[in-house]
């Protein structure tokens, strides 16, 4: 990939992001391997850099990871191949390697087709956007890449990686007992397909588990966090105590009750922070993002909980975290972070965080806050600066927030991962939320 038909930006809100084979081709996944190693060879490192890389079960997987290998050894690195792992492994095995960097290879919750690139540094948080765009420069400099490759280094399969990770949750999990429980899990065909059963079962759970067949294609097809259908299914049907359903990469997590209702990111916090506080262990606050329920908000003030209020995207709610020493944040979709455990999302540990909160107990859906109805729509668009700028949109949004005055709130942003505009609605009533949604949504598709 030239640098003239490179975008301006490659690095978004979760790492380099877009269709494998086109966009994120094995030419960039080499060239970001190899700018990673050189960057962090400029900022004094006394080694050669050792890169941890983990990927999920896409079919684009094996090839970007040989490639992004490449370029790490190319550069002087060595990279350690973990192979197929949730992504919140890769801070925990930073931390027991003592490796400067881990890369993962995922797209999250996006469809097969769809494949990125996300690098941790020592410290187990994601690179900052300083040190992104010191890689994107990176790339941009060939005299620097070709001075690397003078002292090539290696590439090497790190064995055992799985039951390290494993190994770290059973350990933090030691005091939880599963027994007699009857547990669904929904493991989207993605990273959680082996260890999430496997985690659960060790702690004596009964496990069931569907999307736990990866064939490279089927990876968030609807399953996963992103389409509950089959796991609510599952669980009104089989005397479930509770499900589970995770997304591709394993850092969110969403749960079924046993009647089939769903208690998303939001409740799973309130429910969590409230038991954390109750046992004088919250330490501080809670941050979530603008995306967050204002029933979650509500329910919070309720319990005497302060609140940190971030843009959307993990990385906001761990600078929040890591700002005012808090332990606790995280997202609606089932993105939460304990940093008493990790500096990232981890759906498996989320998901026993809301089972020690019950004492092992099956979780209900409502006891924890009562959410204003809300609607989200997202919407393909080519240029999503012109879309949000056009007038038609800005008169019909100024014409819908004066409508829910003091009753409810708009909330409209690019998407920084895909090209989408998300636009979401809270109203008093399910009705009024979704057509107020529907009515900028369409004004949206009018502008492409």
């Amino acid at each position: 990939m030239s640098a003239s038909s490179r975008p301006a930006r490659l690095f978004g809100t979760d790492g380099v992001r877009g269709a494998a084979g086109s966009f994120l081709s094995a030419e960039l996944a080499l060239a970001i391997g190899r700018g990673a190693v050189c960057t962090a060879a400029l900022e004094g490192s006394e080694q050669p850099p050792r890169v941890l890389i983990l990927r999920d079960t896409r079919a684009s997987g094996p090839m970007l990871e040989c490639a992004l290998a490449a370029g790490v050894a190319a550069a002087g690195g060595e990279a350690l191949l973990a192979g197929v792992l949730p992504t919140p492994a890769a801070p925990l095995l930073l931390a027991a390697y003592g490796f400067e960097l881990a890369a993962v290879i995922s797209a999250s919750h996006n469809p097969h087709t769809d494949n990125g690139i996300k690098i941790f540094g020592a410290d187990g948080a994601k690179l900052s956007d300083a040190r992104e765009q010191a890689i994107e420069a990176q790339l941009r400099e060939p005299g620097q890449r070709a001075a690397a490759a003078a002292a090539p280094g290696g590439v090497r399969r790190l064995h055992g990686c799985a039951e390290d990770y494993l190994r770290a949750l059973q350990e933090r999990f030691a005091g939880l007992s599963l027994a007699g429980m009857r547990i669904a899990l929904d493991c989207a065909n993605g990273a959680t397909w082996q260890v999430a059963p496997e985690l659960f079962r060790r702690l004596g759970a009964e496990v069931t588990a569907i999307a736990a067949a990866p064939d490279g294609r089927n990876i968030n097809a609807g399953c996963g966090s992103t389409d509950l259908s089959a796991l609510i299914e599952l669980v009104r049907g089989g005397s479930f105590d509770v499900g589970f359903a995770f997304d591709g990469d394993g850092d969110r997590v969403l749960a079924v009750d046993s009647q089939g209702a769903v208690l998303d990111g939001d409740e799973m916090l309130v429910l969590i922070a409230s038991h954390l506080a109750r046992k004088g262990e919250l330490g501080g606050g809670v941050a979530v993002t603008v995306m967050s329920n204002l029933g979650l908000h509500q329910a919070l003030e309720r319990a005497h909980i302060a609140i940190a209020q971030t843009p959307v995207g993990d990385r906001h709610v761990l600078a929040a975290l890591q700002e005012r020493s808090w332990r606790l944040g995280g997202e609606q979709s089932g993105h939460i972070i304990d940093r008493s455990f990790s500096s990232c999302g981890d759906g498996i540990a989320s998901a026993l965080l809301l089972l020690e909160a019950h004492a092992g107990a099956a979780p209900r859906a409502g006891q924890a806050l009562q959410r204003l109805p809300q609607e989200l729509i997202s919407v393909a668009v080519a240029d999503q600066r012109a879309a949000l700028e056009s007038e038609p949109f800005k008169r019909a949004l100024e014409r819908e927030q004066a409508s829910l005055d003091g009753r409810g709130r708009i909330l409209v942003r690019a998407s920084g991962t895909e090209p989408l505009v998300r636009v979401m609605v809270e109203a008093p009533a399910a009705e009024e939320a979704r057509a107020a949604c529907e009515r900028l949504a369409g004004i949206l598709s009018a502008e492409r």
